[in-house]
């Protein structure tokens, strides 16, 4: 197994000025998992309630991801509702229900072990820390994390993040974690907490990559529908590291090419609730995509 994420499964409720849907499937390890099994082999390590159903489990078996690390508790799957105004780059949370994800242990089984890439979602930094150290040898380790880790739990995401190649994080949380409000000084300060490589999501504003004394920026991608941007960041994950491990090249150039495939993967998340829109893409229209960005973002000198 290549490539292994660590995350929560969750039951989605969600308004956006384009509709309303409740109780769908969500959460970081889904968003992730399922974008980047269009790349490569991809397993997950999350808890799931006894609300979880077989039709849930195929979601994931249909698109070849590993779910052996997936523990079954007693009690409910951690749900959210939130809702969206007109900006769309904020959700406001209306209730959060941690339920089995408040008591959960990651527990990575053996045959996970020795996977070369590692993604940690946004879970308590000092489980980040835990489940890094036992895959002490991925050659490749991203961490997201999120205000509220970075308020309350400032000591353990120190030590989570002198262990990580590349944090995945967006704008606001970039420049609350640094204390800087210019974000390349941002990013330069969180690169001196430990990571190599930062990438900063942007929401419309798109994406930059900081690696090493390299910076690469896109724009989001223009779309003519846009209905709801919840997991649009996880998505991004999965896509930009889905495809570093198919590749298996870590080259500033494929790094590059990495950010663009994972802002096309978002730009189909936020164009249907839940992962519709990430369950019927085709490898054609990522790649059309791709050649969009191109086209987007060429110039001659």
């Amino acid at each position: 197994m290549s490539l292994l994420a660590v995350g929560s499964i969750a039951f989605d409720s969600i308004r956006t000025p384009y509709g309303e849907e409740k109780n769908i499937l969500g959460g970081s390890a889904t968003y992730f998992s399922v974008a980047a099994s269009w790349f490569t082999q991809v397993a997950i390590v999350a808890v799931v309630g006894e609300d979880f159903e077989e039709r849930h489990q195929q979601i994931f078996h249909a698109r070849g991801i590993d779910t052996s690390g997936l523990e079954r508790a007693s009690g409910r799957t951690f749900r959210w509702q939130g809702e969206y105004g007109r900006d769309m780059n904020e959700a406001r949370t209306l209730d959060t229900q941690l339920n089995v994800f408040e008591g959960f242990q990651p527990k990575i089984p053996q045959h996970l072990v020795s996977a070369e890439f590692l993604f940690l979602g946004n879970i308590h930094p000092a489980l980040q820390l835990h489940v890094r150290r036992q895959l002490s040898g991925a050659k490749f380790a991203a961490a997201d994390s999120m205000n509220f880790w970075i308020a309350n739990t400032p000591g353990e995401l120190s030590q989570t993040l002198k262990e990580v190649d590349t944090l995945i994080i967006n704008e606001g949380e970039a420049k609350m974690l640094s204390g800087r409000q210019n974000l390349w000084q941002a990013a330069r300060a969180i690169q001196a907490m430990g990571p190599r490589r930062v990438v900063v999501k942007r929401g419309e504003h798109g994406v930059t990559l900081f690696n090493g004394e390299e910076v690469f920026s896109i724009p989001a991608l223009l779309l003519e529908g846009f209905r709801d941007p919840t997991g649009a960041g996880d998505t991004f994950a999965g896509g930009f590291m889905g495809h570093l491990a198919r590749s298996q090249d870590l080259s500033d150039a494929n790094l590059r090419r990495a950010v663009v495939y994972g802002a096309v993967m978002a730009s189909f998340a936020v164009e249907d609730f839940g992962l519709r829109r990430l369950l019927t893409v085709t490898r054609q229209d990522i790649e059309e995509r791709v050649r969009q960005f191109t086209r987007l973002t060429h110039f001659d000198v």
